[in-house]
């Protein structure tokens, strides 16, 4: 290594210990269900709010669109800070414009696992799996701008991330994990992951979007219902935070972008009013 350079690698070891730490602090010591999950929420959601760029808000939050739709409670969301210009908070309750979401992950304590929704066992896998899909399928706005004094048509709707993390995996056979996700298709499906004491992972999957159908939303629908699964990536238990941070930044910033900007006045519908456009 050369005269005064820094060792990136230790540096990235000494930030994964901490996060280790402190998720292992909050599911050892919190024993109320509910309360340790909201505990490894507020781990998982403080950690990226240290790290992310100021450009993202990260919140637990229920998504909602200009048809008054709901999604479920998201135990985290990654959200745009510079074009989402409205975000409601009713008693301690995030809700935000579908348009200006970017991720949604679900926290639980083990990728192992299951919960029951109406009167039915489900895994932690798909639970992810249909949370994620209560954000995917609801409508999102997209209109024109002005950029750099120059006006611009809108936008094709973003892809939203879904995925899952953990502080254990307790399946025994990858094969088994693997199953699980591949069960989960169209809006439900996960795209990325961290379980901290066994690895984060990546999901490949096949299909592209058919941008001859104008209807945004259908398109971005269409894509989701289409693709096809590929295959999985997992990396080394020891690297599980850094190389989850680094596909995520990767996801956001250059598979992503930046966010459609909102259609104001299919909001300003639900109040009776029309928005002038002209100035």
């Amino acid at each position: 290594m050369k005269e005064n350079a820094i060792n990136i690698q230790s540096l990235f070891n000494g930030l994964q210990k901490q996060m280790e730490a402190q998720l292992n602090t909050n599911r050892d010591n919190v024993l109320h269900p509910g309360t340790k999950g909201d505990s490894l929420e507020n781990v998982w959601i403080e950690w990226l709010r240290k790290y992310m760029p100021n450009r993202y808000n990260i919140d637990k939050a229920i998504i909602i669109d200009s048809e008054g739709q709901l999604s479920d409670q998201i135990d985290l969301v990654i959200y745009d800070q510079q074009y989402t210009p409205f975000v409601f908070i009713q008693n301690g309750v995030h809700y935000i414009p579908a348009e200006g979401v970017y991720a949604v992950f679900e926290v639980k304590p083990d990728l192992e696992g299951s919960c029951v929704v109406d009167g039915k066992s489900i895994s932690h896998i798909e639970y992810a799996g249909r949370k994620i899909e209560s954000v995917r399928k609801l409508m999102r706005t997209s209109t024109k701008i002005i950029d750099r004094g120059e006006p611009r048509n809108a936008r094709p709707l973003t892809k939203i991330i879904g995925g899952i993390l953990t502080s254990v995996n307790s399946y025994k056979k990858r094969d088994t994990l693997e199953n699980h996700f591949k069960k989960l298709k169209g809006l439900k499906a996960i795209d990325m992951g961290c379980s901290v004491e066994f690895g984060s992972f990546y999901i490949n999957h096949l299909g592209e979007e058919n941008q001859s159908i104008k209807d945004l939303n259908k398109r971005i629908h269409k894509y989701y219902i289409e693709r096809e699964y590929d295959e999985i990536k997992y990396s080394e238990r020891e690297n599980s935070l850094v190389t989850f941070f680094l596909q995520l930044s990767r996801y956001l910033q250059q598979s992503i972008g930046t966010v459609a900007a909102i259609d104001f006045n299919a909001y300003a519908n639900q109040v009776n009013f029309k928005i002038d456009e002209e100035l």
